[in-house]
């Protein structure tokens, strides 16, 4: 069930600089040398975490919100914005692929290592239950990009196994999910009165000591995540109820502790603020100049248009003058580089979210204007100030890309009270949201009514947050809804069915001996 590597797992981890937590996981070598203190053992735990700057850029926003019903990303050229994808040409495919299975295979290491770690006991759990929660993250992104993966959880100790796995054909993702699902209820568990009485601290992800770590909060949200995905399973229709149910216990729980929603304001969506009270999971980037940095590139193609001119005062100085689509906006700086500029499509701005609605989000999530100064192309509007990067030097966007966020948990439990037809419920969380958006109250009318009011709230709130293809794809209308509505005309000329999911590179195919396939694609003649 798992990938190709060709290198151990000591010497893999050697030279994987754990960066994202400031702490190097290095001398990794076998167990038997290593896991002697809790440090060591802290050590491989960051090491699951290696992967999230690669996998979070431009490419997979391009991949999860520039190939659907609300985002076009105006290019003919980059194939993922085009959805000129095949086995044999897909860099986001070979990228989510193999970073997701190396922090898979990090995770497995560094699990079987803490549990027979001799340190102290409650450190021991701790490290246990977030190196299992970062692998049920990598397994939640591999199926959600990939559908029916390789699926193993043994430490790859040796040539003989790494050989093995290498071979192992795709597994169901439902069962993935479920294995998964079990695990993480396994690290916060409760009693029969509802007490937690895990080792994880039950507290909002801003409360933990150290920022950027995987907590109790993501946990319960991954439960969430997979337990919706395998509510909509075709194939397992007799089981949705369950996995509502599932998932509402996870999110509850969240919600016990989140509290009300209206304490978080909306202005903390914007990515510029980091680790903000209402985020439960993000991608940490700094930026500064001249020193070591750690930044992604997403904010240089959400902003308008920026254009450059000089001009001379009375008093004889030459000045620069920095404009975006006919606007000065100081708060961007001067030393940016802007890029294409993706924009919101004519179906999110004309239908989901006008401009002239009453919806507080809209001026975050849409420009039309920058302090009462319009622009110039006001044809259709710009992605809005959520995205903007203040004071960026050349591409190097230090803004943090959300995860998952408390309103995603709301309107979740919400989407699984509608599955169970739990009406005062369900009206009560999707409220939450509107309440803090400053819309009206919905009111219901059915089931179906119901459920597509759930969609265009999660467009509305998740606007632009490497969602929208996810739920897209488990709700089983991405291919119909992206030739309704997309503003693109390249990418209705290659769509096809297949890309709801991306395809495994052809070099894995191979390596594997064909035990691994891309049939779906097969069958499109791709």
């Amino acid at each position: 069930m798992k990938k190709i590597f060709t290198y151990m797992i000591p010497l893999c981890m050697a030279l994987s600089s754990c960066d994202f937590l400031e702490e190097d996981p290095n001398s990794f070598v076998s167990q038997g040398d290593f896991f002697k203190s809790e440090q060591q053992c802290r050590s491989a735990v960051n090491s699951t975490y290696t992967g999230l700057r690669s996998v979070y850029s431009t490419t997979l926003f391009t991949h999860l919100e520039g190939t659907t019903d609300l985002i076009r990303v105006p290019s003919i050229s980059d194939v993922n914005a085009i959805l000129d994808i095949t086995p044999s040409g897909c860099n986001i495919s070979r990228t989510v692929w193999s970073q997701g299975y190396k922090c898979v295979m990090y995770s497995n290491y560094a699990i079987a290592g803490i549990e027979t770690a001799q340190i102290d006991s409650t450190a021991c759990l701790k490290l246990l239950a977030e190196a299992k929660t970062m692998r049920a993250f990598w397994y939640y992104m591999l199926t959600s990009c990939f559908g029916d993966v390789p699926f193993y959880t043994m430490d790859v100790s040796d040539a003989d196994i790494m050989n093995e796995v290498a071979k192992y054909p795709r597994m169901s993702a439902y069962q993935t999910r479920k294995a998964m699902i079990e695990d993480l209820q396994s690290c916060f568990p409760y009693d029969t009165a509802g007490n937690y009485r895990g080792a994880l601290e039950q507290i909002r992800t801003y409360e933990m000591s150290e920022t950027g770590r995987a907590g109790w909060a993501m946990g319960m949200t991954l439960i969430g995540k997979m337990a919706l995905w395998n509510a909509y399973d075709t194939e397992h229709a007799d089981s949705a109820a369950f996995w509502y149910q599932t998932g509402l216990e996870a999110l509850l729980h969240v919600s016990d502790v989140y509290g009300e929603l209206s304490q978080y304001p909306l202005e903390d969506l914007k990515f510029k603020y980091k680790n903000t009270p209402e985020r439960i999971f993000e991608i940490q980037h700094t930026y500064i100049n001249g020193q070591l940095n750690y930044s992604g590139g997403l904010a240089t193609n959400c902003m308008p248009a920026h254009s450059k001119t000089t001009t001379v005062t009375e008093a004889g100085d030459t000045i620069e003058v920095h404009k975006f689509n006919g606007v000065e906006i100081p708060e961007l700086g001067t030393q940016m580089k802007v890029g294409t500029c993706n924009r919101p499509n004519r179906y999110f701005y004309q239908g989901i979210q006008p401009d002239n609605d009453t919806d507080l989000r809209a001026e975050l999530n849409m420009a039309l204007e920058y302090e009462g100064k319009n622009f110039s192309n006001r044809s259709n509007p710009y992605m809005g100030p959520k995205f903007w990067c203040p004071y960026m030097y050349q591409t190097n966007d230090s803004n943090n890309y959300p995860v998952f966020r408390y309103a995603d948990v709301l309107l979740m439990i919400a989407e699984c009270y509608c599955g169970l037809q739990d009406q005062e419920n369900y009206l009560k969380y999707l409220n939450m949201v509107k309440a803090r958006a400053g819309l009206n109250e919905y009111v219901f009318q059915n089931w179906t009514k119901a459920h597509k009011e759930i969609r265009d709230e999660r467009a509305r709130e998740l606007f632009g947050e490497f969602q929208r293809k996810f739920d897209l794809v488990r709700w089983g209308i991405w291919y119909e809804s992206v030739v309704e509505h997309t503003d693109m005309e390249e990418i209705l000329k290659n769509i096809k069915p297949c890309h709801r999911y991306l395809p495994i590179h052809d070099t894995q195919v191979i390596y594997s001996g064909y035990a691994l396939d891309n049939n779906e694609y097969n069958q499109y003649g791709l």
